[in-house]
């Protein structure tokens, strides 16, 4: 069992910064791919970008490359998502998930792919 808990969502100005913190339960914490998603009222849960196990290699959604960034600390069990330039298209819901995949290099981009999920926190970025 793991278990995700979010933090460092707010209010954002457009243009402005946030970071997102995932920190996981366990001591396996480098066997498990991570994953953000978001989802706005109304609308699907979409990934936002992802995360080997080994921390090598990630992945983004269109809508935030070169704006967002993925990474993980395996001192602290912690994923992080580095947001910057936010958009108000970005306010939504961002939840954390992770699955196991000791031995993949492959990220998981689908949110059926992922067992365990945090409890999210909320993201609003103004105009």
């Amino acid at each position: 069992q793991v278990q995700l808990v979010e933090s460092g969502g707010g209010l954002a100005q457009a243009g402005g910064s946030l970071r997102l913190a995932c920190a996981a339960s366990g001591r396996t914490f480098n066997k498990y791919a991570m994953g953000w998603f978001r989802q706005a009222p109304g609308k699907e849960r979409d990934i936002v970008a992802a995360i080997t196990g080994s921390g090598a290699g990630t992945d983004y959604a269109d809508s935030v490359k070169g704006r967002f960034t993925i990474f993980r600390d395996s001192a602290k069990n912690t994923v992080y998502l580095q947001m910057n330039s936010l958009k108000p298209e970005d306010t939504a819901v961002y939840y954390c998930a992770a699955d196991y995949s000791s031995g993949s290099y492959a990220t998981k981009l689908r949110a059926d792919e992922y067992a365990y999920w945090g409890q999210g926190t909320q993201v609003t970025v103004s105009s």
